[in-house]
């Protein structure tokens, strides 16, 4: 009896193996061990939350940003959370609607740069030789000028304004872009399977979209997350500067340059808009440290 008991228990051990290791599909296995991770977690909460604040800024704020009153250089109170500024606007409600402009010039600017790199990169990797050359060159000649100064250059060029920035953001980002998809397809263009498909006569864009983009999207959408915080810090260091969004539009760089003035007898005015960007970027760096942990195959 004893024998005809111990192949059964070794049959069932063996399906229960398999139902575990088979209950979990990749991206179900990526966010469970994305939810370990608190700082991640930490991370995610903080940019819904300030996405939430731009969406919802005219009913979260207690006045009119553009509203002067005669409190003006008032401190932070019950009345004004964050204070006012040198012409009396509600500091706290500038800081709200500044999360208006800085996260979607910030998000617009790298979804171009994710489109226009992400082609590049894919057409040098994939085809490789003269392609792969001339692209790469031209990248490298981008890339060789910082990106802040080349930002710089392009809106002095074109002109203060929301898409002038779109435009200096997506240039100065294309590069880095472009060498992360390269980079991300040469590490799947040579596997096995690729060969298999290009053998039952894959044609080329199928090849990219149904194999080549989804084994390599794990490098790219952790650099994309990383490129939205160091373009939101690009936003508003050329906001500070004059060349970005301008007074009285309250982006949180143009919300320091005008606090600037009066750091030594009201530091409220350049420490609240300072700490709503640290927090947006330290919030991105964190969701996007997190991503890194749970899409590398090696931390399984």
């Amino acid at each position: 009896m004893a024998k005809n008991i111990t192949p059964a228990i070794i049959r069932m051990n063996k399906r229960r193996e398999k139902k575990r290791y088979l209950k979990y599909s990749p991206l179900q296995d990526a966010w469970l061990r994305f939810r370990r991770n608190p700082t991640a977690i930490i991370g995610l909460g903080l940019i819904v939350l300030i996405i939430l604040i731009a969406i919802f800024a005219s009913v979260i704020s207690p006045y009119d940003p553009y509203l002067s009153t005669p409190d003006y250089n008032q401190a932070p109170s019950a009345s004004h959370l964050f204070g006012t500024d040198h012409i009396g606007r509600d500091l706290f409600s500038r800081c709200m609607y500044g999360a208006r402009w800085s996260l979607p010039i910030g998000f617009v600017a790298m979804l171009l740069a994710l489109l226009g790199g992400g082609v590049l990169g894919i057409v040098a990797a994939f085809f490789g030789k003269g392609a792969d050359v001339a692209i790469m060159r031209v990248m490298d000649v981008l890339q060789a000028i910082p990106g802040v100064l080349l930002a710089i250059i392009i809106v002095a060029a074109l002109g203060s304004g929301t898409i002038q920035l779109m435009v200096a953001l997506f240039v100065s980002t294309m590069p880095s872009m472009s060498r992360t998809f390269r980079a991300a397809i040469f590490t799947v263009r040579g596997n096995e399977y690729i060969q298999a498909a290009r053998c039952i006569g894959s044609r080329n864009v199928r090849l990219v979209l149904r194999h080549l983009l989804p084994n390599a999207a794990g490098h790219v959408i952790i650099f994309t997350v990383h490129s939205i915080s160091a373009g939101i810090m690009t936003v508003a260091t050329l906001s500070y500067i004059g060349l970005g969004v301008k007074t009285p539009y309250p982006e949180w760089g143009s919300l320091l340059s005008t606090g600037k003035d009066y750091i030594s007898s009201y530091p409220h005015m350049t420490i609240f808009p300072g700490l709503m960007i640290m927090i947006t970027v330290l919030a991105f760096n964190l969701f996007g440290d997190g991503l890194r942990d749970a899409l590398d195959p090696r931390l399984k």
